[in-house]
């Protein structure tokens, strides 16, 4: 008989070959489009291909911690460009699609190769009836629209609640809002993650706001 160990090993070799399957369908589709490839710090090496419309000197605005990488896909909104005027009820938001790529690099980045987000087969006889995204990778919507808060945002505490299943392909939005100013630089904010249709990630956040170093003013 096989034992456990051994079983587990076998299907984490199995989905090393999917998740490498899924980069090589996106870097053909890359190539179909005629995207060059460019290289990347993926685990093949550093062959892979970067995503359409990157750049490592891309800024969203004045005041923000967030001054590497951009996407002309990714969509972002905020209330407060200043870090001393943040105040209750400032909202920042960033919206995505949630594609292939995502799930494929989660799943390497985060060794979770559950099935339920890797194997159509598989997933299709679940409760959801196909593959869903990974709820980490979903509630890491919250943590972009957080590193777009004016300043040097610091996670301090995320509670979280799962309200439905994301599918791949599902376009997100993230949104926090200030609820409570805790002093000392600290805030208390409301944070969801929707489709259009609903709201399938909610909490509470505290974080830490500090202002950017005098070399990135």
């Amino acid at each position: 008989m096989t034992s456990l160990s051994q079983t587990i090993r076998a299907w984490s070799r199995a989905s090393d070959h999917v998740v490498a399957s899924m980069r090589e369908a996106n870097r053909a589709t890359f190539a179909a489009l005629g995207v060059p490839a460019t290289p990347t710090n993926d685990r093949d090496g550093g062959n892979g291909t970067a995503i359409a419309g990157t750049s490592d000197d891309q800024s969203i605005g004045d005041g923000s911690s967030v001054s590497t990488i951009g996407h002309e896909e990714w969509e972002t909104s905020r209330t407060v460009d200043d870090p001393s005027a943040i105040a209750v009820g400032d909202t920042v938001t960033f919206a995505k699609t949630i594609d292939e790529s995502d799930v494929a690099d989660f799943a390497f980045a985060s060794g979770d190769t559950n099935r339920l987000h890797l194997d159509d087969s598989f997933a299709g006889q679940t409760r959801f009836g196909g593959r869903i995204a990974h709820g980490t990778l979903v509630s890491g919507l919250i943590s972009a629209a957080l590193a777009r808060i004016p300043g040097v945002t610091v996670y301090l505490s995320q509670d979280l609640e799962f309200r439905g299943p994301v599918a791949v392909g599902d376009e997100l939005t993230a949104t926090v809002e200030v609820l409570e100013d805790l002093g000392g630089d600290r805030y208390r904010l409301e944070t969801i993650v929707e489709t259009a249709s609903e709201p399938v990630v909610t909490g509470e956040a505290v974080v830490l706001v500090d202002p950017l170093p005098d070399s990135a003013v």
